[in-house]
């Protein structure tokens, strides 16, 4: 069986006007753009990923994340601080605790759509 390199193109150039002006109409502006592909830059990590996957399932302590994916304090730390300054984990100070917990229900939604997407065949 051959490959035909343009099979995934169309075979003849014609624009849709109408189609392409509301496609831009509908497109994102330049700077959320950015925004969201920071986002899934910061998602783009294995370690980040699993730091999230726990934290949606419970509010958890750098102590007991840095246990749960197996890293030091000092490299969850850093995560962390990656992943609130995007506002996808925020945290809560008790006495001399750290609690992490998921920024918003929509960072939930993100990850399980994710694994969903994921484990999907």
């Amino acid at each position: 069986m051959t490959s035909d390199c343009t099979m995934d193109t169309c075979e003849e150039l014609c624009e849709h006007p109408q189609v392409v002006c509301l496609a831009r109409k509908d497109a994102l502006p330049e700077t959320e753009a950015q925004q969201v592909a920071e986002t899934f830059k910061l998602l783009g990590d294995a370690t980040r990923i699993k730091m999230l996957h726990a934290l949606a399932k419970r509010e958890l302590c750098v102590c007991d994340l840095a246990a749960v994916v197996e890293m030091g304090q000092s490299a969850v730390s850093h995560q962390l601080r990656l992943l609130r300054s995007a506002r996808l984990v925020k945290y809560r100070k008790e006495g001399k605790m750290a609690w992490y917990s998921l920024d918003d229900t929509h960072i939930e939604s993100l990850l399980a759509q994710c694994v969903e997407h994921t484990r999907h065949r």
